[in-house]
C-alpha cells in the first residue's frame, strides 16, 4: 500500500499589523496633510517669535562685547524714552485713520463695481492698477508726486492755489503717506469685497424689494450682515499691515520731518541698525505685537456675532 505524505506545516508568518481604528485614522490622515505646514509654522513662526521674546530679556555690551539677562529692563528703558512713546503716538495716529478710511473707501468700490454700468470693467482696473505695482516703487513715484517742484504743486498752480511743502512738513507729511498708501491698499482690499458682494444670493435683495425696502435699507439689512465675515477679514487684515509699514517711510521720510513719520516698525529699524541696540529692538517688536493682537482682539469682539 503506498504511503501517503501529509501536506508540509505552513511556516509561522509574523503577526499581522493591527489595523488603526476607524475613528483614527481621519485624524492620521489630516495630521499627515496637515504635517509640512505645522512644521513651516514653527520653523518660520513660532521659533523665531520665542527667539524674539527671548532677545528681548538680554542686553549686549558694546564696550566688553558680552551678554547678559537683563530681564525687563529693556522694556523699562523703552517707557522711559520719549521717542518711543512718540512712535507709539504716530503709529496709532495713523492706524485711527488709515484702517477705517481704506476699509469705507474700499466698500464703497466694491458695492459700486458690483453694479452693471457701461466701462464698469475698465474703471475696476484702474483702480486694481496700483496693487500690482511693489510699495517700494509706489513709494518713488509719490515721492516724485510731492516734491515742491513737482506734479501736484503744479495742478495746484493752475488753480491759482499756493504750493503745499507735503512731505517736508510736520503737520502734514503723516497725511501725505496715509494718502499714499491708501491709494496702494483701496484697490487690494476691494478685489476681497467685491469677491463677498458676488457670493451674495440675489434672492435676498428681490425679496427686500418686494418688502419695499429702499436702496439704504437693502444695504444695512441685506448686504452688511451677508458681507460681515469679508469684512472682517479685510479690516483685520488691513490693521496688521498697516502696523508693519516700513519701507515707505524709510525711502520718503526716514521718520522726520520731526518725528512726524516715525512709525513703530521704522523705529524698531532705527533702534537695531543705527543705534545697534538689536535687543531694545526686539524689546519694542514684542510691544508691537502685544498692541497688535489686542487691537486685532477687539476688532474680532465687536464683529462677533451671537449666530456664530
Amino acid at each position: 500500500m503506498a504511503r501517503t505524505h501529509a501536506p508540509p506545516a505552513p511556516a509561522p508568518t509574523a503577526a499581522a499589523p493591527r489595523a488603526l481604528p476607524l475613528r483614527r485614522r481621519p485624524a492620521v490622515i489630516a495630521l499627515g496633510f496637515l504635517a509640512p505646514a505645522l512644521l513651516m509654522l514653527v520653523v518660520l513662526r513660532l521659533w523665531p517669535a520665542a527667539q524674539a521674546l527671548y532677545g528681548s530679556l538680554l542686553h549686549t555690551s558694546l564696550l566688553e562685547g558680552t551678554t547678559t539677562w537683563v530681564g525687563l529692563d529693556n522694556y523699562a528703558v523703552l517707557f522711559t524714552d520719549p521717542d518711543f512713546w512718540q512712535s507709539v503716538g504716530v503709529t496709532l495716529v495713523f492706524n485711527l485713520v488709515i484702517n477705517p478710511g481704506q476699509v469705507l473707501i474700499a466698500l464703497g468700490l466694491a458695492v459700486l463695481f458690483a453694479k452693471r454700468f457701461a466701462g464698469a470693467r475698465l474703471w475696476r482696473s484702474l483702480v486694481l492698477i496700483p496693487v500690482a505695482v511693489p510699495p517700494a516703487v509706489s513709494a518713488v513715484i509719490w515721492g516724485v508726486l510731492y516734491r515742491p517742484e513737482g506734479p501736484l504743486n503744479a495742478l495746484l498752480a493752475v488753480f491759482g492755489l499756493p504750493a503745499q511743502p507735503y512731505l517736508t512738513s510736520p503737520a502734514q507729511a503723516l497725511g501725505a503717506m496715509i494718502v499714499m498708501m491708501s491709494w496702494v491698499g483701496v484697490g487690494y482690499w476691494m478685489m476681497f469685497l467685491l469677491a463677498g458682494l458676488q457670493d451674495i444670493p440675489a434672492d435676498l435683495y428681490e425679496a427686500a424689494k418686494i418688502d419695499g425696502a429702499s436702496a439704504w435699507r437693502r444695504f444695512v439689512h441685506v448686504t452688511l450682515p451677508q458681507l460681515r465675515r469679508p469684512l472682517a477679514f479685510v479690516l483685520v487684515a488691513d490693521t496688521i499691515s498697516n502696523f508693519l509699514v516700513f519701507a515707505p517711510v524709510q525711502l520718503l521720510t526716514s521718520g522726520g520731518p520731526e518725528g512726524a513719520t516715525k512709525l513703530m516698525m521704522f523705529d524698531i529699524f532705527h533702534r537695531a541698525y543705527s543705534v545697534g541696540d538689536l535687543h531694545l529692538a526686539l524689546a519694542e517688536v514684542m510691544i508691537l505685537v502685544l498692541v497688535t493682537l489686542v487691537i486685532v482682539s477687539v476688532q474680532f469682539r465687536l464683529l462677533h456675532s451671537r449666530e456664530d
